[in-house]
């Protein structure tokens, strides 16, 4: 059977659609923003979320991160994903800040973060009907966030994109910077830090943990539009 052409040049599906959507958006198609806005919101405000730790200074850096990315769309050439390429962008704004908030002051302990609330399982219309369950399930994610908030920065960093977010250990390499084996002895310190942390209980929960969905992911989505000038 023959391949499609794409495939043919060496060009994943992936790729293509993601080229396609950054050429609609170097036009100033307003969709083409939304759609990579939306796509990308919980990936990267997970990751800078990992950084900073801080609910309201991670939607703040990917705001950023998603205008820098904007200015020099044209720079995106579809050597690594459309996702990697933002993700990058994120760290870089994240870890500034970071590195800018420790020579101000000591980063000091913060028992008092703000949790996420979430909804507890996806499928359900109105999770307060069990609101037992929800408390329980509540519990265990506000478990998963102080632990995974307590780890130091350069395990925290892998642990976000490997566990949470989903990545390869060749993804994670190349987003943060680092060699594979780096990666793997990283998480590997990590996922000890943490089970020591949750006891060893509760990892099938790590996939819901730090979402970003609902009416954050709108709010971010309007302010980047309005900065962008479509939204008024």
């Amino acid at each position: 059977m023959r391949r499609p052409a794409i495939e043919a040049a060496g060009i994943g599906a992936a790729e293509a659609g993601d080229m396609a959507l950054v050429r609609r958006a170097l036009a100033r198609d307003p969709e083409a923003f939304r759609a990579i806005i939306k796509t990308h919101n919980q990936r990267l405000y997970r990751i800078a979320r990992g950084v900073v730790r801080n609910d309201a200074e991670a939607e703040d850096i990917v705001q950023e991160a998603y205008m820098r990315a904007f200015a020099s769309l044209g720079a995106f050439r579809g050597e690594a994903s459309l996702s990697t390429w933002l993700s990058r962008i994120v760290i870089n704004e994240a870890l500034g800040r970071l590195r800018k908030r420790k020579r101000i002051v000591t980063m000091p302990e913060n028992p008092e973060a703000k949790i996420i609330r979430f909804p507890l399982n996806r499928n359900d219309s109105n999770p307060g009907d069990d609101p037992e369950r929800t408390m329980a399930q509540r519990q265990i994610l506000v478990l998963v966030e102080r632990a995974t908030d307590s780890l130091p920065d350069v395990y925290r960093s892998v642990f976000i994109a490997r566990v949470i977010e989903g990545l390869s250990i060749e993804e994670t390499a190349d987003l943060l910077g680092v060699r594979p084996e780096t990666v793997k002895t990283r998480l590997h310190r990590a996922r000890a830090l943490v089970r020591k942390a949750l006891d060893d209980e509760i990892g099938p929960v790590l996939l819901d943990a730090f979402p970003f969905a609902g009416r954050r992911c709108e709010r971010l989505t309007q302010a980047v539009m309005r900065r962008l000038g479509f939204e008024h």
